[in-house]
C-alpha cells in the first residue's frame, strides 16, 4: 500500500542531520506521485575501502528505506574520480588508485551494497561513462561555475592552506566532478554523511547553473562505534562488520553504549519511526537497556541474516554469555579461517601476550585450564574451534576467537 507524503517524508526524515529543503522533499515528493514517476536517489561511492561495515551501512539503509516507498536508487561509482581520491577529511593529497584497484573495489562494493538494495530497484553507474568524455572546453566551463575562494571553505582545503600544506589543482574538481554526476543521472535526491556536505552541495549549484531542477540534499550522521566515542572504524576496531558471523555480530550489537541505543535504531534498522518513540519512551520510562538491546541485535542481525542464523545466533549468546556469566566485553584474537584446531591458536594467544609460550598453553589445557565455551578441554590436540568460540584460560581471562 502507497503511504501518503507525509508518512514518506516521516520515514526519509528518520534519522537524518539535515534535510535541503524539507519544502523541495515535499514537492518531489507530490510530482512523483502525480506522473506516477519514482525519484532518482542518488549515491556516489569512491571505490576505496570496500569493506561495509553498520556505519557505511547507515546511507544504504536509507537508500533501502526510500526504495520502499516506490524510488529508484543510482550507485555511482566513481571509478574515475576515485583515481584522484576526495580530499575530504585528509590533511595531504591522497594517492591515487590505479584503474585496476578501483575496479576490484567497485566489484566487491556491488557485491556488498546489493545484499542490503533492492536489486530490482537498484541501477549501478560509472562516473567514467560521462566524465573521460567531457572535452576540455567542457571542462573550463564547469570550472567556471564556482571560485578558489568557494572551495577554501571546505575545512581540509582550508586547514591545509593555512598550513601551507600543498593542494593539487587537480583535487578542485573532485567535488566538480561529483556535481557533475548529478547531472549526467538527472539525480532528484542525493545522499551522503554529513562530511560530504560540500559535494553534494556543489551538486545542486551546478544543476542550477543548467536551469536544472536541483536535487534535494540529505545528510545522514556518522555512527559511533563500540567504544561510544569514536567514528566506527575497522582500523580502530570499533566495528561491526555486516559481513561478520551472525553469532559475531549479535555479541557486537549488545555491547554498545546504552546512550546510542536509540542511535543505532535510527540509523542501523528499518524500524518504523513511530516503533523507535516507543521504544525510546520504554527506555526513558526505566525500561532496563540490556533488554532493549537484546531485540535490536536480532533486529540488525536478521537485517543480514536468515531467520534460522539469526536464531542460532540468539541460542548461542543465551547459552555461552547469559548462562555462563561471562563478561560483557571479551577481547579478541584474529587467526586464519583454516585454523581448525585448539592446538593450531596457540602461537596467536603468545602474540598477543595471553600466554607465555605455546607450551604453557599446552600443559594449562591438559590441567584442565582451558575451557570452550563453558566446555572444559580434555583433548588438546584434537579439539575444534570455530568462528565465535569464547574460550577461558585460567580463572579469570577470557578471549573470543575472530577467524
Amino acid at each position: 500500500m502507497k503511504k501518503n507524503i507525509e508518512e514518506q517524508i516521516k520515514i526519509i526524515g528518520k534519522g537524518a542531520s539535515a534535510i535541503i529543503s524539507i519544502e523541495e522533499l515535499k514537492e518531489k515528493l507530490i510530482k512523483s506521485e502525480k506522473e506516477n514517476k519514482p525519484l532518482i536517489i542518488k549515491f556516489g561511492l569512491d571505490p576505496s575501502a570496500p569493506d561495509i561495515h553498520l556505519g557505511h551501512a547507515v546511507v544504504l539503509r536509507k537508500l533501502k528505506q526510500m526504495q520502499d516507498l516506490g524510488h529508484k536508487v543510482v550507485i555511482v561509482i566513481g571509478d574515475f574520480t576515485g583515481k584522484i581520491g576526495d580530499p575530504t577529511g585528509k590533511s595531504k593529497t591522497r594517492i591515487p588508485l590505479s584503474t585496476e584497484q578501483v575496479m576490484e573495489n567497485a566489484l566487491t562494493y556491488q557485491t556488498q551494497i546489493l545484499k542490503i538494495l533492492d536489486k530490482d530497484k537498484t541501477e549501478i553507474q560509472f562516473n567514467s561513462n560521462w566524465l573521460s568524455k567531457l572535452n576540455f572546453e567542457e571542462v573550463l566551463r564547469l570550472a567556471s561555475t564556482t571560485t578558489v575562494a568557494r572551495m577554501l571553505e571546505r575545512d581540509d582545503f582550508k586547514n591545509r592552506f593555512n598550513n601551507n600544506a600543498p593542494i593539487g589543482i587537480h583535487e578542485f574538481f573532485y567535488p566538480l566532478m561529483q556535481g557533475y554526476d548529478s547531472i549526467a543521472i538527472k539525480a532528484d535526491i542525493e545522499l551522503g554523511g554529513t562530511d560530504q556536505t560540500f559535494n553534494i552541495l556543489m551538486g545542486r549549484t551546478l544543476q542550477k547553473s543548467i536551469g536544472m531542477e536541483e536535487q534535494v540534499a540529505i545528510f545522514m550522521p556518522i555512527l559511533e562505534g563500540l567504544d561510544g566515542i569514536e567514528k566506527m572504524s575497522k582500523s580502530l576496531g570499533n566495528y561491526i562488520g555486516t559481513q561478520e558471523a551472525p553469532e559475531i555480530m549479535f555479541k557486537k550489537v549488545m555491547e554498545i553504549q546504552d546512550n546510542l541505543i536509540i542511535k543505532y535504531f535510527e540509523l542501523a534498522t528499518d524500524e518504523h519511526p513511530d516503533k523507535i518513540a516507543e521504544i525510546e519512551k520504554d527506555l526513558n520510562n526505566g525500561k532496563n537497556p540490556r533488554d532493549i538491546k537484546f531485540e535490536l541485535a536480532k533486529i540488525i542481525t536478521r537485517l543480514y541474516h536468515t531467520e534460522e542464523e539469526t536464531k542460532s545466533a540468539i541460542n548461542y549468546f543465551e547459552t555461552v554469555f547469559r548462562e555462563g556469566n561471562l563478561p560483557d566485553l571479551i577481547p579478541q584474537i584474529s587467526i586464519p579461517s583454516e585454523c581448525s584446531f585448539l592446538k593450531e591458536i596457540g602461537i596467536f594467544l603468545v602474540k598477543d601476550n595471553f600466554v607465555s609460550s605455546n607450551n604453557e598453553f599446552r600443559r594449562l589445557a591438559n590441567q584442565g585450564g582451558v575451557q570452550i565455551n563453558k566446555e572444559k578441554v580434555t583433548n588438546f590436540d584434537n579439539t575444534p574451534i570455530r568462528n565465535g568460540d569464547i574460550i577461558k584460560l585460567g580463572k579469570k581471562k577470557f578471549i573470543q576467537i575472530i577467524k
